[in-house]
């Protein structure tokens, strides 16, 4: 079995530049690294966790909250994203806790906390999925307590906290100039719970848009629900029975290919009878030809990764906003006036 002194000798590199790289210190030559990293793979060489942790103080290991259902395709391709970027850092993810555990605290007032339970495991970092903007002051200890943080849809900042996010607003205006480019006026929305950060960003740019046309968002046309297709398709039952409805839809992939599925239920064509146009664009979408703002959940994961890698290497670091772009398909179509 190769040993470290064997990598430096077939590198023709110090044992300190070996380790360098392996700790993940910025300061080697990225050729001389890629190098280091090819021979360790080749030789099937890779340090002994406990022996890197006892040199290091470093646990190897990133601890992710995730108090929300897994199952939706959008945490999917982040959790893929930071679970590859952080293997390749030599990194180990622990899930610390689920849905029906934090719901539990959540409903019984019992006080969650995060810096007890990372403390607890000897995490090197931790990483917030799928939390909301309500009752933020929950954060105030993790972010003071100076562990290595990156909130993801979570506009929080730190000494060694950070956040990364999709560029919504800028997805939102584009979607609906879209729509309205084609003649739509009356358009509904299907957005997230209010209290999550990328649906209040998304309404945001939707009413510039709107404002920008002398258009008014209409409140019954304005369903603010959870990620699901059920309830999709429950409030295009409900927009369906009404006399004045909208032309159009703009709103979360998942909520709009179920109000698809309630409109071709009803009898109604897409999109001859009602657009739509979704954001996300999750695999799901090409399945159902949806126009969509794409954000790239996978590249959310890497970034997410990399960010935190900065924070706990004491590197310089900044926030992220991703850009997003615009896939059209064909769920939308021309409105005559």
């Amino acid at each position: 079995m190769a040993t470290i002194n064997d990598i430096a000798k077939l590198a023709n590199v110090s044992k300190s530049t070996v380790s360098r790289v392996i700790n993940n210190y910025p300061d080697v030559n990225e050729k001389t690294k890629q190098k280091i990293i090819k021979i360790m793979q080749e030789n099937n060489y890779w340090p002994n966790t406990m022996a890197r942790s006892l040199s290091t103080n470093k646990s190897y290991t990133i601890g992710m909250f995730v108090p929300t259902n897994l199952n939706n395709f959008f945490f999917r391709e982040v959790i893929q994203g930071i679970e590859y970027t952080l293997g390749k850092h030599g990194y180990d993810l622990l899930y610390f806790t689920h849905q029906k555990t934090m719901r539990f605290y959540m409903d019984t007032g019992i006080k969650f906390n995060f810096v007890e339970k990372s403390s607890d495991k000897n995490v090197d970092g931790i990483i917030m999925l799928g939390f909301n903007m309500k009752n933020i002051a929950r954060f105030n200890n993790l972010i003071k307590s100076k562990i290595p943080t990156v909130f993801i849809d979570v506009k929080l900042t730190g000494e060694r906290a950070s956040y990364i996010i999709s560029d919504n607003e800028k997805g939102a205006i584009k979607a609906v100039e879209y729509l309205i480019s084609l003649g739509h006026q009356k358009i509904g929305l299907l957005l997230g719970p209010e209290e999550v950060k990328p649906t209040q960003d998304r309404l945001s740019g939707c009413k510039k848009v709107f404002e920008k046309y002398g258009l008014q968002v209409k409140t019954d046309w304005l369903y603010h629900t959870e990620y699901t297709l059920e309830d999709g398709y429950k409030s295009m039952k409900e927009i369906l029975t009404m006399t004045d409805r909208p032309t159009a839809i703009f709103g979360e992939d998942m909520m709009v290919i179920g109000a698809i599925r309630a409109a071709r239920d009803a009898g109604l064509s897409v999109p001859e009878d009602i657009s739509f146009v979704g954001f996300d664009n999750i695999e799901l979408s090409y399945h159902y030809n949806l126009t969509s703002v794409n954000q790239d959940q996978y590249k959310m994961g890497e970034e997410a990764s990399e960010l935190l890698m900065k924070i706990i290497n004491e590197e310089e670091f900044n926030p992220i906003v991703l850009p997003v772009n615009f896939v059209e398909r064909t769920s939308c179509r021309y409105l005559k006036n």
